[in-house]
């Protein structure tokens, strides 16, 4: 039995209609955020925070220690302030988890309450390295953001900036980043919000890549940029053509 409420309101039929004629790159407002990042201590951790700020968005850097995180968001200025893991996951609309491979499992089984309810990008590429360089790892789950949405069933997971230079995020003399943001998740609203993000750093853009079940092959990706950089002396990015 259908009440007038149920009556009037478009069913998932239409509503995926209607998702489908939306223009894609009609994306949130994302300027009012908070904006935290786990790992903003290491290289790509201070990178993406201090792009992001620079782009005046409001940022907080998370570590294990807050002093350390105190530290960090002092010498990146631009208003970032550095707090324990917690109080940076507590106090974010939107975390960023940035933190070495070998910690993530760690780092997130011990946040899962502060994160609950929280969007949380993942960026972490799982990698092994050799003498023949470095190498892809699959987890267990399939992914370093399938691990983070098994650990953190309470929050909502996407994955994003896994192949950003930490070199040329951390260089204030590049003004632009020409490079795209390959945007991994479940929910569409998620990963606007991810790409509205990622376009608030300029040169950089943020597309749709499909859902956390291929995050895989996008974390993957990272080893074969190693590569490029090293044979090349380069810090190089991704573009996504005819979109």
């Amino acid at each position: 039995m259908t009440t007038p409420d149920d009556a009037h309101s478009p069913n998932a039929a239409t509503r995926a209609k209607a998702a489908l004629r939306r223009d894609p790159w009609d994306l949130p407002d994302v300027s009012g955020l908070v904006v935290g990042v786990l790992g903003g201590t290491g290289d790509q951790g201070r990178g993406l925070a201090y792009r992001l700020a620079k782009a005046g968005q409001k940022v907080i850097i998370g570590s294990r220690a807050a002093e350390r995180a105190q530290t960090a968001a002092s010498e990146l200025g631009l208003g970032i302030e550095g707090a324990e893991n917690a109080e940076c996951a507590r106090r974010s609309d939107v975390v960023i988890v940035a933190v070495p491979w070998e910690g993530h499992a760690k780092t997130l089984q011990a946040l899962r309450e502060p994160l609950a309810g929280k969007l949380v990008i993942d960026c972490v590429n799982p990698l092994g390295f050799d003498k023949k360089g470095a190498y892809a790892l699959k987890p267990e789950e399939g992914s370093a953001a399938e691990q983070a949405a098994a650990l953190l069933p309470d929050s909502r997971v996407a994955a994003a900036f896994h192949h950003l230079s930490a070199v040329l995020l951390q260089d204030p003399a590049i003004e632009q980043i020409d490079t795209d943001v390959m945007v991994l998740g479940e929910s569409r609203g998620d990963t606007d919000l991810v790409q509205a993000l990622a376009a608030r750093i300029p040169g950089m853009r943020g597309v749709f890549a499909g859902r956390l079940r291929n995050a895989h092959q996008v974390e993957s990706l990272v080893a074969n940029l190693i590569s490029v950089n090293r044979r090349y002396k380069a810090h190089a990015g991704l573009r996504v053509t005819d979109v």
